[in-house]
């Protein structure tokens, strides 16, 4: 049998919509902030790439991020 607890968690895992682009950017500035390193440098590009900003392949992930930090301040 399946617990409550699981259940809670299988209705919002299949339920939930993906987060907007603006609000994974945020989630990962805050993760950032709050002293986290991205690990996916293609996960970084396809955040920004969503808020309409160009990313080269070469570019490196600190200068996207601060991109992203820069898009998100003219939202």
């Amino acid at each position: 049998m399946v617990s409550l607890r699981t259940l809670a968690w299988l209705k919002t895992r299949f339920s939930a919509r993906e987060p907007s682009p603006e609000q994974r950017a945020r989630d990962l500035i805050a993760a950032i902030d709050a002293g986290g390193v991205p690990l996916n440098p293609a996960r970084v590009n396809d955040i920004a790439r969503k808020l309409g900003l160009e990313v080269s392949s070469k570019a490196s992930m600190t200068d996207t991020i601060a991109r992203i930090r820069e898009a998100l301040q003219r939202l």
